[in-house]
């Protein structure tokens, strides 16, 4: 079993997949690879459930970390903070519905949802791993 101290840096990993892997899968889907983009969309999903279970475990022993910057760089990530867990929020339910749609053959309904889903969950993807560099690297 691994420290606790190094789940965040896990959680920046498992981040990073998730939004190589969602790139990955829409690079297929726009080349109409349909199976391609099934395996590396369903590869993000597993990359991010990893991470919420890796995060909320490490939060459940650790409790929140508070962020030590001064300066400009303080209102700065507390605005990507803000946005970032506000959209979190958003993310499995929307993540949740676009792969039922999916999985059910609702393709029209899937991919309707799938052109707001993307973005979201590509962003809050990318600013997962920008909270941890600031709140950890900096």
């Amino acid at each position: 079993m691994i420290p606790y101290s190094y789940l965040p840096h896990l959680n920046a990993i498992l981040n990073s997949a998730s939004a190589v892997l969602l790139l990955a899968g829409h690079a297929r889907i726009r080349k109409r690879d349909r199976i391609g983009h099934r395996r590396f969309m369903l590869s993000a999903v597993a990359s991010s459930s990893l991470f919420l279970v890796s995060y909320l475990t490490y939060h459940a022993h650790a409790g929140s970390v508070r962020f030590q910057g001064q300066g400009i760089v303080r209102p700065v990530y507390f605005a990507v903070l803000l946005s970032h867990t506000l959209l979190a929020a958003c993310v499995l339910p929307l993540v949740g519905t676009i792969l039922y749609f999916a999985l059910s053959e609702k393709f029209d309904r899937h991919r309707r949802l799938a052109r707001y889903g993307f973005p979201v969950w590509l962003y809050v993807s990318v600013t997962g791993v920008l909270v941890y560099l600031m709140l950890y690297h900096l």
